[in-house]
C-alpha cells in the first residue's frame, strides 16, 4: 500500500459514490492523507455523507465554483491554515449541457442537438468549468503548494478521438491536455509535477443519461485489450501520480482504458 501520511489532498468534483473523484478521495484517504474535498450545491450532501463515512469534520469541505477566483483561494487557504502546505490537488471537475454534449436523453424520439449548432456562450460556460478551471486552480495553489507536489486532472480519448455524444465536451478536453503540458512547463522550477488520466468509459450517473453510452460500453467492452474498466481502477492509478513514485513524471496523459485507445477498428461481440 502507498503511504500518504501526514500528505495533504485536494479533491474537486467529488459527485457521488459512482464518481472516479470519490473513488480517489476513498483511496487518498486509506492511504493515510489528509483531504479536503469541494462541493456545488447539487453534491454537498454526498460529500458530507462521504466525510461522515470517513469518520471526517465537515470542516474538511466548503463550496467552490471553480469559475470563481475568490472561492478557489478561500479553499486552498482553509486547507493550508488546517492541514499543512498541499501535496496533492485532483481536478476531477466537468460539466457540458446536452446542447454542448450534442446528445439525446434516453427514450427520448427527438434528435440529438448537431455539432454545429452547439451555442458559443454555453461552450465558454462549458470550457470554463471543465479546461479553464485546471489552470485557475493551479494558479491559486502555487503559493500554498509543498515541495514535489502533484496536480492531476482527468480527460478522455474524445480528445483525440470523434465520440458524437460527447461532441463538444471534445474541445474542452484537448484544451484540458493542452494547458496539462503547459502547466507542466510553467512548474519545472518548483518541481511540481502534472499529468492528467485518460480513463475509459466509466458509467458514472452522468454517463448513464447520454443515449447509446451503454451500446458504446458493449462495444469498448469487447474492443479494448483488457475490457472495460471502472472508477476504482482510475482510482488505482491515480494513486500512483499522488505518491512518490512519480516524482520524475509530469505533462503525461495517462491512459486507462483497457487499452481501448490503441485499437483502429471495433470489434462486436
Amino acid at each position: 500500500m502507498i503511504d500518504n501520511k501526514n500528505k495533504v489532498a485536494l479533491i474537486f468534483g467529488v459527485r457521488n459514490d459512482s464518481s472516479i473523484a470519490y473513488d480517489v478521495a476513498v483511496k487518498l484517504h486509506q492511504s493515510g492523507a489528509k483531504i479536503a474535498l469541494s462541493y456545488v450545491d447539487d453534491t454537498k450532501d454526498y460529500v458530507l455523507h462521504l466525510l461522515k463515512e470517513l469518520g471526517l469534520s465537515e470542516k474538511s469541505a466548503m463550496q467552490v465554483d471553480v469559475r470563481n477566483e475568490a472561492d478557489i483561494a478561500a479553499f486552498m487557504q482553509q486547507a493550508y491554515a488546517a492541514l499543512g502546505p498541499i501535496d496533492y490537488i485532483l481536478h476531477g471537475v466537468a460539466f457540458g449541457s446536452q446542447q454542448v454534449m450534442c446528445y439525446s436523453l434516453p427514450g427520448s424520439k427527438a434528435p440529438a442537438p448537431t455539432y454545429l449548432n452547439i451555442p458559443f456562450e454555453e461552450l465558454m460556460d462549458s470550457f470554463n468549468i471543465s479546461a479553464y478551471s485546471l489552470l485557475r486552480i493551479a494558479r491559486v495553489a502555487e503559493p500554498f503548494l509543498a515541495d514535489q507536489a502533484s496536480i492531476l486532472t482527468l480527460t478522455y480519448n474524445a480528445s483525440q478521438r470523434v465520440f458524437p455524444g460527447y461532441a463538444g465536451m471534445s474541445i474542452n478536453k484537448a484544451a484540458l491536455e493542452n494547458i496539462v503540458y503547459y502547466l507542466a512547463d510553467a512548474f519545472r522550477n518548483k518541481g511540481v509535477r502534472v499529468n492528467a488520466l485518460s480513463a475509459g468509459l466509466v458509467m458514472t450517473t452522468s454517463a448513464g443519461g447520454i443515449n447509446g453510452v451503454r451500446k458504446l460500453r458493449k462495444l469498448t467492452r469487447a474492443t479494448a485489450p483488457l475490457g472495460n474498466i471502472n472508477a476504482g481502477d482510475v482510482g488505482n492509478a491515480a494513486l500512483y501520480y499522488f505518491s512518490d513514485l512519480s516524482k520524475k513524471v509530469t505533462g503525461n496523459i495517462h491512459f486507462v482504458d483497457g487499452g481501448f485507445n490503441i485499437m483502429g477498428i471495433g470489434i462486436d461481440e
